[in-house]
């Protein structure tokens, strides 16, 4: 009986409040720097919530061909680019047609361009309505416009779902990878910042209405009034670990294991036995023991109620490990992407184990509860596996463990000749 197809990561890419790149992206995350502050989009300017993360400077015709940015919403913009530099790490090269699939999480599609669409609709006519309105603003959006972009021909999904979206569909990847694909193109990116998106977000009660960046996500502190949301997001390219290391790729790290729950809306109390019970299930796949956890990257929802669930989570899990195990949340410091949020948490798994570095929780200092969260500034350590969480506001429950790759290429082998997409690192 052969042995189990392992899935890897080779490369991962990101456009975040605080950096675009995963170099900038880490050196912001590690150091701590705050992204949060006040919405700059045209027409938010009168409405409740006035802090978040935005991605400024952000200019995705440096990337990507016009063809493609003027049929597709910001929140496809964010992952094309992020895919690119995904792409560009990995150094794919040539790769069977129908070996390459694509998988993306969506929580709010593409409300920008679907707003403007209809804005143009009643104030001017359906004969103002462009065709792409049919397409932009649809979940699947992404996965498609990177699937026709780059020629990938194998499996492709997305996944509508809440936060936890971002956790599930890498799952989903090497689930894909499991049953034969060569290579997935895997994450999620959200631009929940339009008007309209803003307007429908209005209905969350773990929203933070606070008007001081400083103070308006503060997880695991008595001061907890909600989560600043964010827009941006993180793409990874995953591959079956043998073929990767026969053509000399650098591992970047292992997905070793998920686990995913649902506990529906009834109060934030009912996560914890969600959540523990999908640590319990990402820790069996994985193979691991709670004391091989190095460092937890937490939902941190910054609501009282569900900070206090996922303490008692962790500890239901974990067992006496949780009071010792290190905890940090760095979106803090730059907002909560609905599926965007736990693809960032995973790229600053990958990277805080690459470095050693325990990244801390920006503009927090007074925990209120019995975890070791790292805050301040950033710690070394000595990390091999990761445990990150995500719980969405819908009910979803979600954990995945990574292990360290090896950071290190391995001997180029050449690899069989086959119909084949030349990527060339990028998507185009």
């Amino acid at each position: 009986m052969s042995a189990p197809r392992r899935t890897v990561v080779t490369g991962l890419g990101v456009v975040a409040p605080n950096g675009i790149g995963a170099d900038v992206f880490w050196k912001a995350t590690r150091e701590g720097v705050g992204a949060l502050g006040r919405i700059s989009r045209e027409g938010c300017g009168d409405l409740p919530l006035a802090v978040a993360g935005e991605v400024r400077d952000f200019d995705p015709a440096a990337t990507v061909e016009e063809r493609f940015l003027v049929q597709t919403d910001r929140f496809t913009h964010f992952a094309l680019v992020a895919a690119d530099q995904a792409l560009a790490d990995a150094a794919l090269g040539e790769m069977p047609t129908f070996g390459v699939g694509v998988t993306t999480a969506s929580c709010s599609g593409g409300g920008e361009f679907g707003q403007r669409e209809l804005q143009n609709l009643w104030g001017q006519g359906p004969g103002f309505v462009g065709p792409y309105q049919s397409i932009a603003w649809f979940y699947a959006a992404t996965t498609g416009q990177i699937s026709i972009r780059g020629g990938f021909k194998g499996p492709c999904a997305v996944l509508a779902n809440d936060e936890a979206g971002g956790l599930d569909a890498i799952a989903h990847a090497a689930r894909t990878i499991r049953r034969g694909a060569d290579a997935v193109v895997v994450g999620a990116a959200e631009a929940p910042l339009a008007p309209y998106s803003m307007v429908c977000q209005l209905a969350y009660d773990e929203l933070s209405l606070a008007t001081d960046p400083t103070k308006a996500y503060l997880p695991f502190t008595a001061a907890a009034c909600g989560f600043a949301p964010a827009e941006g997001g993180a793409m990874f390219v995953v591959e079956e670990a043998e073929a990767a290391r026969r053509r000399g790729a650098r591992v970047r790290a292992v997905v070793a294991g998920h686990g995913a729950t649902f506990t529906g809306t009834a109060g934030w109390e009912q996560s914890r036995h969600g959540l523990a019970r999908a640590i319990r299930d990402a820790l069996a796949e994985a193979e691991c023991a709670p004391q091989d956890i190095d460092v937890v990257f937490a939902d941190a929802l910054g609501v009282p109620a569900a900070d206090h669930a996922e303490v008692l989570a962790l500890s239901d899990a974990l067992g006496a490990h949780a009071a010792r195990v290190p905890v940090t949340a760095p979106k803090a410091g730059f907002g909560r992407a609905y599926c965007g949020a736990p693809a960032l948490d995973c790229a600053a798994a990958i990277l805080a184990m690459e470095h050693g570095v325990l990244p801390p929780t920006p503009g927090v200092f007074d925990v209120c509860h019995d975890l070791d969260l790292v805050t301040g500034r950033a710690r070394n350590a000595e990390l091999r596996t990761a445990l990150v969480l995500s719980r969405g506001l819908m009910g979803c429950n979600a954990a995945l463990v990574l292990r360290r790759g090896d950071g290190r290429p391995t001997r180029q082998v050449p690899t069989p000749t086959a119909p084949a997409v030349r990527t060339k690192g990028q998507l185009r």
